[in-house]
């Protein structure tokens, strides 16, 4: 479990929502850095970082530094990066600057990426660095990518990536990582104004100082998993490319003459979220991107109109149509009034009373319900995927990523978002439709607490720790059927989780309770609200 702890004492908190800058740092406050860390640490204040670095490359006798040009190709440097890359770097190991130019110059070359760099830091005493309790509940259960040694000493190693930002990057470096049994200590990660990624990992796992060894081992596996680096880093356009196949039009195909478009509601990776009427009706309109639309892109889209015109349930948002012929392709959904659960709690600081939380919680379970019921694993189960409607009903929606659990073949690993997600999913384990109670778990926590969960760790900390045991801190005022329901439902051995009919009869039964000790049967949730200070 030492990766989780070693990260958060690293400082690395930060941002909670993924997507697109999956590989970006929010700022963070300047830290010292721990003893023998390479790459972070809060020497000299931002302001003047470039001159400071500059005057200790000089200092320490680094040719590069004599070059006239050197200070505009490092103003160029910190000026491609976030503000928190400048907080990120220590002055007393200015060298660490000459390593990210590099990495990234080597980066521009499509051949070469991703591009890396492997160094030494430190060995540190084995039971020390092990003597971590990373996970606010139990112990260890030992199945992790952690790679204990039995010789006295761990050896920590510092890898530098560098490659073109896309979503899922951490997910896919991480991969790699874990691939050749290298444990994540820290991840400092950022992303550069014109398009690329700078990720710095502090590792153990590789037995020995040498780093050509370490070296070959990582091309090894960036080798064994070409296929998806080549899959992603496409920037053709969408007229250039041809799609793998159509959707066969049907009665649910629209007259797009008919879809009035509205004001944006949200933006995507690849799409934007549109209010507007269809046949006189309020709508959401799903619009993917032409300069995005590529293989991947248009799988989702295809999967997500396949599922959503197979399922009809209250709970479950429904589907009006789609356009499926170029040169725009849209999914039409009912327009939710209500937004997101995340937006309800988190950006409009609602804190839920037991009632109105276990009729959320009710309307989750049936809807999930009901799509187990016919094979299909939601895959990305979040507050930001469930949403309200006018009456305050909660409807699942978002089916970019489910699939029918009978399709055949191997499961995508890491598929959803890293702090809702189960960790068999994270570790590339075979895994069902029990992936989604765990999800469902951290959003029943989300819902207790009104907090984002693990909202001081960055998305990659969050799932590194989970693979290891990590779970969200238990709430101390929760009812205790809801507690003990919620530990069932993310234990780390799917087997042992509840499924949703049984999830749904234990709620249905506590809510009956809870509005029966009130003399209350029924429950308007906007009546039943306080606002968080």
């Amino acid at each position: 479990m030492v990766a989780a702890a070693a990260a958060a004492e690293g400082g690395l908190g930060g941002g909670v929502e993924e997507g697109v800058g999956e590989s970006s740092s929010p700022p963070r406050d300047a830290a010292p850095v721990p003893a023998g860390s390479g790459g972070s640490g809060g020497g000299g204040g931002a302001r003047d970082i470039c001159g400071q670095v500059l005057d200790r490359l000089v200092a320490d006798g680094h040719a590069e530094a004599s070059d006239p040009e050197f200070r505009d190709k490092l103003v160029a440097h910190f000026g491609r990066l976030p503000h928190s890359y400048q907080l990120d770097i220590n002055v007393d190991k200015a060298a660490d600057v000459l390593v990210h130019q590099n990495v990234l110059a080597e980066a521009k070359d499509p051949d070469r990426r991703p591009a890396f760099y492997v160094r030494f830091l430190r060995i540190e005493d084995a039971d020390q660095a092990y003597d971590s309790d990373a996970s606010e509940e139990g112990d260890d259960d030992g199945d992790d990518l952690s790679v204990r040694q039995d010789t006295e000493y761990t050896h920590i190693h510092e890898i530098v990536f560098s490659t073109i930002d896309k979503p899922k990057l951490l997910s896919q470096l991480s991969a790699l990582l874990s691939d050749i049994g290298l444990n994540i200590r820290e991840a400092h990660v950022f992303s550069t104004h014109d398009g690329y990624s700078l990720d710095v990992f502090v590792v153990d796992g590789w037995p020995i100082e040498d780093t050509d060894g370490l070296h070959k081992a990582l091309e090894a596996s960036i080798l064994r998993n070409e296929g998806s680096w080549s899959g992603g880093s496409s920037h053709s356009s969408a007229a250039e490319r041809t799609l793998p196949f159509q959707v066969k039009g049907g009665e649910w195909e629209i007259d797009k003459r008919l879809l009035k478009m509205g004001g944006m509601i949200a933006s995507g990776s690849c799409g934007d979220l549109y209010h507007g009427t269809y046949l006189g009706e309020d709508v959401a309109i799903k619009v993917l991107r032409a300069e995005h639309l590529n293989k991947n892109v248009w799988n989702e889209f295809t999967q997500e109109v396949y599922i959503l015109r197979e399922v009809q349930h209250t709970n479950v948002v429904r589907f009006i149509g789609a356009c499926t012929k170029p040169p725009q392709f849209c999914i039409i959904t009912e327009y939710m009034s209500g937004g997101s659960l995340y937006d309800f709690v988190h950006k409009h600081h609602n804190v839920l009373n037991l009632t109105t939380l276990l009729k959320f919680a009710v309307d989750v379970c049936r809807g999930m319900c009901y799509l187990h019921e016919r094979g299909i694993i939601h895959r990305d189960l979040k507050t930001a995927n469930l949403l309200m409607d006018k009456d305050h009903v909660v409807k699942v929606a978002d089916f970019g990523v489910a699939r029918f659990q009978d399709q055949g073949g191997i499961m995508t690993a890491e598929t959803g978002t890293y702090r809702w997600m189960a960790p068999e999913v994270i570790n590339h384990q075979p895994y069902d439709n029990k992936a989604d109670v765990f999800s469902f778990a951290i959003v029943l926590w989300e819902l207790i607490t009104s907090k984002i969960p693990y909202d001081t760790m960055t998305p990659l900390q969050a799932a590194v720790g989970v693979r290891q045991g990590l779970r969200p801190g238990l709430p101390k005022k929760a009812h205790p059927k809801l507690l003990d329901l919620m530990k069932r439902c993310w234990e780390a051995d799917p087997s042992n989780r509840p499924v949703f009919p049984d999830i749904l009869a234990e709620l249905e039964d506590l809510l009956a309770h809870v509005q029966g000790a009130s003399g209350k049967t029924v429950q308007d949730p906007a009546n039943n609200l306080s606002t968080k200070d």
